[in-house]
């Protein structure tokens, strides 16, 4: 991962920002050889998918058509 003291990162913002977005690679800043942050771009999610994105996901147990849930039911005893 590539780094740069603060001092550079001050000067150069903008275009160290804009490099940043366009290579998608992290930067550290550091202070004196200490690591003081990380620079990263923004994930975008893009679109999702929403029908048929959980397909696969349930797995069904017996009968849901013709199931009796009225033992279930306390007000039903």
């Amino acid at each position: 991962m590539e780094t740069m003291v603060i001092s550079e990162f001050k000067a150069k913002c903008i275009r160290v920002m804009k490099d940043i977005n366009r290579t998608k690679h992290p930067l550290i800043i550091t202070i004196r050889g200490v690591p003081v942050a990380r620079i990263e771009p923004v994930r975008s999610k893009g679109a999702r998918r929403t029908l048929g994105s959980m397909k696969g996901s349930i797995k069904i147990k017996g009968d849901i058509v013709s199931s009796d849930f009225s033992s279930d039911w306390e007000l039903n005893r």
